[in-house]
């Protein structure tokens, strides 16, 4: 029986301008004004509701008009081959979940000397199984100190040093053709004091000092630092800085030679709307939005993660879709967990805004479970973790330029009897050998004395130990803070998502014993992390019984067994087993085909696993994907696992 019912249709979709793409050529075999059409069509929607949530319903039709007109531009000065790796990637959207993608991270200067001198170190790159290759600021910043590159002086040139546009153009075809993809930063918070929309508006131009939070006085700039965290109190306290030729505060998060954009303003978001498409057609595949957490600012809050931040991004993604399809977006927001998933895309925003994220949390959790011994406790906060929106991918590391802070949440550790303020405190002191027993050789970053917080520097094998022990010339213990390391290896390899090597942890390369030798970097001993690749070490890869060979082998045989198993495809989520025994983290994922279970004992010590889980999960009888072999039992039926072993086991 049929019933008459009233059903209210959907609302219509907005329909983008009528002329878009009517300047472009309809023949010729090349990419047509139809494609245009198509995708504008399809992602307008997504535009001009960011734009209205930002500029309001009045303002946001003629500015997406003005950007609608930037795309067609820069979709016409595409080039046919960037246009083909746009349709290969429509196809292939999931082109970052593949489990076969290793990335690779590095500083262009200190890798391979200049952009020309890197094209070069390809084959090393694909030796290693690298298919995504982040390459740090390389955009001219400042001269003179500059936050490592941060301090971005013109988005529209190379640093000298470096090369040219043209030579980054060159560059990202000769990646692309090696099968890997170019990742760069575009600082989207702030610009450095020379940067010409500074040099304007401390000039007097009033439209260019509306590109910046200028205030005539300290009376909201005061209001808004009761609310404010300080992001570096050593050297930049406060969040404001006074300039005589601008004759005002201007906002600066960072340092005071940072000068943050205010993106209440639309023609900042014109600006980084062309700049992004520019780079587009350079061939840069992945964008790493840097600092995006602080873009918007609101009264009252901490200025971070604000939900404009989110329409803003959801404007230059729909943007990218309609012009570069195969261009990702990164966010780089190392924020509680959460407070991280927005950054993926959730609610009105899923799908919408970045492809890649940090997992912090893991990379933290990987460090505490190998000081303590224990993975309680980060079976517990990795186990608690909301899932990820299924489209968007984790990038994993042990660890990255950056220095590590201890973010270990206080629940976390309350609920395995843990202090969380006494744990953050053994982890900084642990890992920077200040602690009884640790071999580590970090360096405290950062210290507050006023809480107690400070975080650490230091590359993955002098964390390890792996440094103290090539000293020693022990080679039991050369060899069993290696098989360490290549547990943390496995751990990020295993997890699913982009698995990111920084530049030297794959010959097990220590910390720099000259970091404070750099003239600018005497007072950041994050350039201790920072090393140039140690060539003479990088040859002795292909050495037996070398700390090279042993790390950088341990890393290809973790991609090659990772591009086999479509198990660690990264829209199949992680989540943590039972812990049976304190010295053993198990993961657990289940894929259609199958189930992949990992295996970790964190200790120096032989532990066994029960073998009943191995019945339960499915993998009793299953062999190693990483050693070839059958599981070890012992007499009393569980499965042995050897100091610091990884198991990666797959229902048959």
């Amino acid at each position: 029986m049929r019933h008459n019912a009233l059903v209210t249709p959907p609302p219509p979709r907005p329909t983008p301008p009528a002329a878009a793409g009517s300047r472009l050529a309809v023949d010729g075999g090349g990419p047509t004004a139809e494609m245009f059409r198509a995708r504008l069509v399809r992602w307008w929607p997504d535009l001009l509701e960011g734009l209205v949530d930002l500029y309001g319903p009045e303002r946001a039709p003629a500015l997406g008009e003005r950007l609608v007109d930037l795309a067609e531009e820069a979709y016409a000065a595409r080039s046919p081959g960037l246009h083909s790796r746009d349709l290969e990637r429509m196809l292939a959207p999931h082109w970052l979940q593949d489990p076969s993608m290793v990335g690779y991270a590095a500083y262009t200067e200190r890798f391979a000397g200049n952009l020309a001198g890197l094209v070069d170190q390809i084959p090393y790159l694909r030796e290693l199984g690298v298919r995504y290759l982040h390459l740090m600021p390389l955009l001219r910043p400042r001269d003179g100190d500059n936050d490592g590159g941060y301090a971005v002086a013109d988005y529209r040139s190379v640093r000298p040093d470096l090369g040219t546009m043209d030579d980054l153009a060159e560059l990202a075809t000769e990646l692309h053709e090696a099968g890997i993809s170019l990742t760069l930063d575009l600082v989207l918070n702030h610009v450095a004091r020379e940067h010409d929309w500074a040099v304007r508006a401390r000039a007097g131009d009033p439209a260019y000092r509306e590109y910046f939070h200028v205030f005539p006085d300290r009376q909201l700039p005061d209001a808004y630092e009761r609310t404010l965290p300080e992001v570096f109190p050593d050297f930049a306290p406060g969040n404001f800085t006074w300039d005589d030729e601008l004759d005002g505060w201007v906002w600066t998060t960072f340092n005071e030679w940072q000068w943050d954009v205010n993106w209440a303003n639309p023609e900042v978001l014109v600006e980084y709307a062309q700049i992004i498409l520019e780079l587009a057609n350079r061939g840069v595949d992945v964008l790493r939005l840097d600092a995006i957490a602080f873009m918007w600012k609101r009264m009252g809050t901490d200025c971070q993660g604000e939900p404009e931040v989110h329409s803003i991004t959801q404007v230059l993604k729909a943007l990218t879709r309609i012009v570069c399809p195969s261009v990702a977006f990164k966010a780089e927001a190392i924020v509680a967990p959460t407070k991280l998933l927005p950054y993926l895309g959730t609610g009105v925003h899923t799908g919408k805004v970045s492809d890649l994220a940090y997992h912090n949390s893991l990379m933290v959790q990987i460090w505490s479970m190998l000081a303590a011994r224990d993975v309680r406790l980060a079976a517990h906060a990795l186990g608690n973790l909301p899932p990820k929106p299924l489209a968007a991918t984790w990038l994993t590391y042990v660890r990255c330029h950056d220095d590590i802070g201890w973010a270990i949440m206080d629940e976390d550790a309350a609920a395995v009897g843990l202090g969380g303020h006494a744990h953050r405190s053994f982890l900084a002191r642990w890992y920077a050998g200040e602690f009884p027993g640790s071999p580590g050789r970090g360096l405290v970053f950062q210290y507050n004395p006023a809480t107690d917080d400070r975080r650490t520097s230091g590359a993955a094998a002098s964390l390890i130990g792996l440094e103290a022990a090539e000293e020693s010339g022990d080679t039991a213990a050369i060899a069993l803070t290696a098989d360490a390391l290549r547990l943390a290896h496995a751990l990020i390899y295993g997890w699913g998502g982009v698995p990111v090597i920084w530049s030297g942890d794959e010959l097990g390369q220590p910390n720099d014993p000259h970091w404070a030798d750099e003239p600018g970097h005497e007072e950041d001993n994050r350039w201790a992390h920072r090393p140039r690749l140690d060539r003479a070490r990088a040859a002795e890869r292909h050495t037996p019984g070398t700390v090279a060979h042993r790390v950088f082998t341990d890393l290809v045989h973790l991609g090659e067994a990772r591009a086999a198993l479509p198990h660690l495809h990264a829209g199949v989520e992680t989540h943590i087993g039972p812990v049976d025994d304190p010295g053993i983290l198990v993961t657990v994922r289940d894929h259609p085909i199958g189930r992949f279970v990992g295996l970790h004992n964190v200790t120096a010590q032989r532990r066994t696993w029960p073998g009943h889980r191995a019945h339960e999960y499915g993998v009793a009888e299953s062999v190693d994907h990483l050693s070839g072999a059958a599981l070890e039992w012992d007499a009393g039926g569980n499965i042995v696992l050897e100091p610091y072993a990884v198991r990666w086991l797959t229902t048959p």
